[in-house]
């Protein structure tokens, strides 16, 4: 019994190659999406990027399929595949994913290493440095890699990769309302706030302090996608 199904694993044996290469390629996309490289609404084009990252259009295709899933991407029947444009629905729901994840992880402060501590700290100096010369390109960058940071005090794989979808997601909805800079250097001194409170031990007024800057940015960001 064992031997024939051990047997029959052959048989998926392209299909496992193609679905990890998919995933991959999943990966570097939604990255690019991370990095506001892509805009919503794009129409995304199976020739250019199979072109370019040397893969085939069933690998592709694939990975298409995991960020649709994603809701990173979008399918309309006839007219192709696009990057998907999040609602203010969307974002109310994504920002109580994040309260529950984040303000969970945030609350083991005191139980982490350093190294995990820093990779919250230190994105905040990076926008800080760049705000003060005026230099807000990569403010929204450095705001996602501050909340990557506090997630990864839970020291969860599984969690930090939810969370980079939810962290795609919402910069796509950063785009919608045209606000990207803008909205991020808004939040960089409750980042900075939240940062101070740690430094003192304070870590229950931080995860407060979070709290509040959820419930900011998401009535702030709903509201301008309501508008748009």
């Amino acid at each position: 019994m064992t031997e024939t199904w051990v047997s029959t694993l052959a048989q998926n044996k392209a299909d496992l190659e193609r679905a990890s290469t998919a995933q991959k390629v999943a990966d570097m996309l939604r990255e690019r999406v991370l990095l506001g490289e892509l805009e919503p609404g794009l129409r995304l084009s199976e020739e250019a990027i199979g072109g370019a990252l040397g893969v085939s259009r069933n690998t592709l295709r694939e990975a298409f399929r995991l960020l649709t899933r994603d809701r990173i991407l979008v399918h309309e029947h006839s007219r192709g595949v696009f990057v998907r444009r999040p609602t203010a629905d969307d974002v109310r729901d994504l920002y109580a994913a994040r309260r529950v994840i984040e303000c969970g992880a945030l609350r083991l402060w005191n139980d982490v290493s350093d190294a995990q501590r820093e990779a919250v700290r230190a994105p905040v100096r990076q926008a800080v440095a760049r705000a003060e010369k005026k230099d807000f390109s990569k403010t929204g960058s450095a705001n996602i890699q501050f909340h990557r940071g506090i997630v990864g005090l839970a020291g969860s794989a599984r969690l930090s990769d939810e969370s980079d979808r939810l962290f795609a997601e919402l910069m796509l909805a950063f785009r919608v309302a045209h606000e990207v800079e803008a909205f991020h250097q808004t939040y960089l001194p409750w980042n900075r706030k939240i940062v101070e409170l740690l430094n003192n031990g304070t870590v229950e007024q931080a995860v407060q302090q979070l709290d509040e800057y959820f419930d900011a940015a998401e009535q702030d960001l709903a509201s301008r996608l309501v508008a748009d």
